[in-house]
């Protein structure tokens, strides 16, 4: 795993011993728990697609914590969207996942772009992209996140009750999100 720390671009690597359709099939999953992405479920209305809104929200659908709108979908190489924190009032940034087959796999980049430096959107991902790309690693290889991960997850379900009310899924809406 590559990476580097928060700026206005960051690149996150990591190579997944597995073919590029089983990363890909992983990667752009909606309607079920995705542990790479924190335990959150990528919800759309008409699917992945270029200009539709998306948004990473809790199993039982009461908050969202990401939003954003599908910029590019060109399977199975490159899926791209809009980010933003619903917690946070940063300006949205781009997320790129490229996918590109290699000797011994695929090798998996993560990249963060237009993220203000300092912001807190840019502090979250730089913390957030290793975790990431070694969990999405974890999962598409041996079919489940690392102990710990587990771990971890299991105790970001309990803070649910103190999650902030701006991150309600009512005030993210699809209609909201494509306003963006």
């Amino acid at each position: 795993m590559s990476g580097n720390n928060e700026a206005e671009k960051a690149v996150y690597k990591v190579l997944i011993n597995a073919p590029i359709d089983k990363v890909w099939s992983e990667l752009v999953k909606t309607d079920e728990v995705l542990p790479f992405f924190f335990g959150a479920v990528c919800r759309t209305e008409e699917g992945l697609t270029v200009g539709q809104p998306m948004a990473m929200e809790t199993p039982n659908g009461k908050y969202r914590s990401v939003v954003g709108k599908v910029l590019e979908f060109t399977p199975p190489h490159r899926y791209s969207h809009t980010l933003k924190f619903t917690n946070f009032e940063d300006a949205p940034c781009t997320i790129v996942y490229d996918l590109k087959e290699v000797e011994g796999g695929v090798e998996f980049t993560l990249t963060t772009l237009g993220a203000i430096p300092g912001s807190k959107t840019a502090k979250s991902m730089a913390q957030g992209g290793k975790f990431i790309v070694e969990t999405f690693k974890s999962v598409v290889e041996t079919g489940k996140p690392s102990f710990g991960t587990r771990m971890m997850l299991g105790m970001m379900g309990m803070m649910g009750p103190f999650t902030p009310k701006v991150c309600l899924t009512e005030n993210w809406t699809f209609d909201n999100i494509s306003k963006l």
